[in-house]
């Protein structure tokens, strides 16, 4: 599970706003907190190219990796980001120091295998309902994703978090009888409203019939008001 990785931190010190935040962006840093095994939280920088790098490989932010602080070097992942919503640039990172001989929890990715017979010969389709699962192991034995073969299901039988396949190692932390996937008819289109029904009929539907009246009881108001800029106001949304 280990990997090669080094990421290279800088501490951070002085301010911490959302200015400085983005005047630190604009140098190509990204400002992180680093904290875990007992130690005092640091405030750092680091390169977001090697933060992406970590996050879209196979084990994603179950990555451990070596982060270098000044002289220090432990071993680390990342527990949580945040990037941009428009240009999808990473703002914030949360580092955390691991201890490789105690155990941590993480979740995990559940990836399904296979056509399931449901789906092939009964006209089903495959929903799955947990995409991943949370675990408990020690750091080098954390699954980068748990394989599951769902060829065989059909109709009326379940995958549970009990049937996933993963090694001794490793104990479940979600409920091993919630529901990974099923095999679910395809659903009927929804009836025609009221609404769709009363325009095919060429008359008007309820709620339109509701929303002219309140329309009406508005104009009535507005002539019954005196002279002057509310009966300026009802001239020009005529």
């Amino acid at each position: 599970m280990a990997t090669q990785e080094i990421v290279e931190a800088q501490p951070r010190d002085g301010e911490r706003s959302k200015n400085v935040a983005r005047r630190l962006r604009k140098t190509g840093k990204v400002p992180a907190v680093v904290y875990g095994a007992k130690k005092d939280t640091l405030a750092v920088t680091v390169d977001p190219r090697q933060i992406t790098r970590i996050l879209t490989s196979e084990s994603g932010h179950n990555t451990i990796f070596e982060l270098q602080v000044g002289t220090e070097r432990t071993k680390a992942m990342i527990v949580d980001w945040q990037y941009e919503p428009i240009k999808g640039a990473l703002l914030h990172i949360d580092l955390k120091r691991i201890a490789m001989d105690q155990t941590l929890r993480v979740k995990v990715p559940v990836q399904l295998n296979g056509l399931p017979e449901g789906v092939k010969t009964q006209g089903g389709i495959l929903e799955q309902v947990l995409r991943e699962v949370e675990v408990e192991c020690l750091p080098s034995d954390i699954p980068s994703h748990l394989d599951a073969d769902v060829s065989s299901l059909v109709f009326g039988q379940v995958l549970r978090v009990a049937d996933l396949p993963h090694a001794g190692t490793v104990k479940f932390v979600t409920d091993e009888q919630q529901t990974v996937a099923h095999i679910t008819s395809v659903k009927e289109a929804p009836a025609a409203t009221a609404e769709v029904t009363a325009e095919a009929a060429g008359t008007p539907a309820e709620p339109e019939v509701i929303k002219k009246g309140k329309q009406e009881t508005t104009e009535e108001g507005a002539e019954a008001k005196p002279e002057g800029k509310s009966e300026g106001k009802g001239e020009g949304k005529k």
